[in-house]
């Protein structure tokens, strides 16, 4: 059962496919008559339709067999067109195009009726057979043209065209063959008469003649009306393009069916081909119409080869018989957008840039200002020293002789003789007999900065024995005097949780420096990491005006730099 099922949803699914494709809705049905032995050729084209993405098929009469796309066949599809290279008497009939999007299908009829046609005798000129007979109209008094309509696809070059007026070859200055067209100066009444075209049609390597009869009129033009032709662009309007660049304008024209306009560009009053006759660089190109059942539309480009500064702020003309209509060539205007933006994007990298790289350098950079651009002046804030050292009592031996070392030995070795600081350290510097918390007390108040210096203990945290008055002490200086705390770690501390809620904050906020437990002499010189970090976040130095003989008295970090830069006394803060 489910066999069945699935056939019988196939068959769901693909009939309407196949109604569709069956049944098509007639759109049009056009009559051409053409001559025999001529090249003809006819365009499916509908622009409701066909201006989307569809596909064009071409069959003779009812045949289900398409026509062709061979071009080496006589009768072939050429993309959307159907071309006959030559017409035979036998081609007479009617031909459908067939025109399918994915939703649609419209059908074409064309009547094509071939017969003999002769224009002239076949001894004089050899004009025999004409195509498809034009009716054209000149106006008297004025400048006109007639136009050899030679409506084929792209892949028919058309050559020499020749001009004929009752049987003989047009020749005069008031008869200039331009392209498609014949121009005529000073239309004359003399001027109507049986016209026509000859030019020749080169296809796949094979030439053929295409013959067409024009008959012409002239009238007088009592006024405008309908016979004046539209421009539909250009509209008077300018053009930016930058100098050497390639540029093509197409002239858009609608026109009568009847008229006989000539159609052109013009540059100072002359025809662009002859103003730019010998450079070539700016040159008209080939008309191209395309009939409308009331009108016809006309398209004439102008091609700029390269575009020179000549060019600019002059009036190129598309002239369409009394109608006209120009372009003019501008240099681009500056986008000073595009500037401002990328001048932001610059400043925006460079501010980042200069973010991050003091961000890196920043020590380095605050400690070589404090050198390059040293203070004279006092302190008038009332201190005595520029740090306190407060450090706890390690109960383990190790812990606590690598704190004497530090505090006593290595922070006075390099903070005061090398950096010239001034410091209270507990247990150095108090005086015999005091309390501790009146020496913390008071002397953290005379301090600009206060140094803890701390141990991994769990899980108590002590900073000295007596922790209740000196913890009261330090948080008295921190909240009373705002005295700035710098956090030396002896060792590393992953856990600051057992430690006191200030510690904590304080290591939030500012971090710590890590002491790396080396007591080598270059550990012990100001200009290591170490170092440097605390020397950072200690205030600047104020210096009296020094003499050579003071410079010496410190002690350098390296002994074997003999530079005045590597000295103790110049070390950067």
């Amino acid at each position: 059962m489910q066999v069945p099922s699935l056939l019988l949803c196939g068959l769901c699914i693909a009939l309407p496919v196949f109604v569709r494709a069956d049944v098509c809705k007639d759109i049009t049905m056009p009559n051409e008559t053409s001559s025999v032995d001529q090249p003809f050729a006819f365009n499916c084209t509908y622009p409701p339709i066909t201006s989307g993405e569809v596909h064009i098929t071409w069959y003779k009469n009812s045949s289900k067999i398409p026509i062709t796309k061979n071009s080496e066949s006589r009768i072939h599809q050429d993309q959307t067109w159907i071309l006959f290279l030559p017409l035979a008497l036998r081609d007479t009939g009617i031909y459908q195009c067939i025109i399918k999007d994915r939703n649609s299908c419209h059908r074409i009829h064309l009547n094509l009726i071939v017969h003999e046609e002769y224009w002239c005798n076949a001894s004089r000129n050899g004009l025999r057979n004409l195509s498809d007979e034009y009716k054209q109209i000149l106006h008297v008094g004025n400048d006109g043209s007639l136009t050899c309509h030679l409506i084929f696809p792209e892949s028919c070059v058309f050559g020499l065209i020749k001009w004929y007026k009752d049987c003989k070859e047009i020749k005069g200055e008031r008869f200039t063959p331009l392209g498609a067209m014949l121009t005529v100066n000073n239309v004359s009444v003399e001027d109507r008469g049986s016209y026509a075209c000859q030019a020749w049609l080169t296809h796949m390597g094979k030439t053929y003649m295409v013959l067409n009869s024009i008959t012409v009129n002239t009238t007088e033009r009592t006024g405008h009306g309908g016979n004046i032709p539209k421009i539909i662009y250009p509209k008077n309007n300018s053009i930016e393009v930058l100098p050497g660049s390639t540029l093509i304008v197409d002239c858009k024209i609608i026109d009568t069916r009847d008229n006989t306009n000539l159609r052109c560009w013009k540059v100072r009053n002359t025809l662009v081909d002859d103003y730019y006759k010998e450079s070539r660089r700016v040159r008209e190109g080939i008309e191209n119409p395309v009939p409308f059942r009331e009108h016809i539309s006309y398209t004439v480009n102008i091609t700029f080869v390269e575009v020179k500064m000549e060019d600019y702020d002059l009036p190129f003309m598309c002239h369409a018989g009394v109608s006209t209509a120009y372009i003019i060539l501008k240099l681009p205007v500056p986008d000073f957008r595009a500037y401002l933006i990328f001048g932001l994007l610059a400043l925006t990298v460079v501010a980042v840039s200069v973010v991050c790289l003091y961000n890196v350098f920043k020590i380095d950079v605050v400690l070589w200002y404090r050198s390059a651009f040293r203070s004279t002046e006092t302190m008038e804030d009332g201190k005595l020293y520029d740090a306190y050292v407060l450090y706890p009592k390690p109960h383990q031996e190790s812990q606590s002789h690598a704190m004497d070392m530090l505090v006593l030995k290595i922070l006075p070795e390099v903070l005061e003789r090398q950096c010239g600081y001034k410091l209270f350290i507990f247990g150095r510097d108090e005086f015999p007999g005091q309390a501790v918390a009146d020496v913390i007390y008071e002397n953290t108040r005379l301090c600009r900065r206060l140094i803890v210096i701390l141990v991994p203990e769990s899980p108590s945290f002590r900073l000295l024995k007596n922790m209740l008055e000196e913890q009261i002490a330090v948080y008295n200086a921190l909240i009373q005097d705002g005295i700035k705390v710098i956090l030396i770690e002896l060792e590393k501390i992953d856990n600051y949780t057992a430690m006191p809620e200030s510690i904590q904050y304080i290591r939030q906020k500012h971090g710590a420096v890590q002491w790396s437990g080396d007591s080598t002499e270059q550990a012990q010189c100001a200009k290591s990491t170490f170092w440097k970090q605390v020397r950072y976040r200690m205030p600047p130095r104020r210096y009296p005006p020094s003499s050579p003989i003071q410079l010496l008295q410190h002690t350098p970090c390296d002994h074997r730099a003999g530079s005045g830069e590597d000295s103790a006394g110049l070390v950067i803060h």
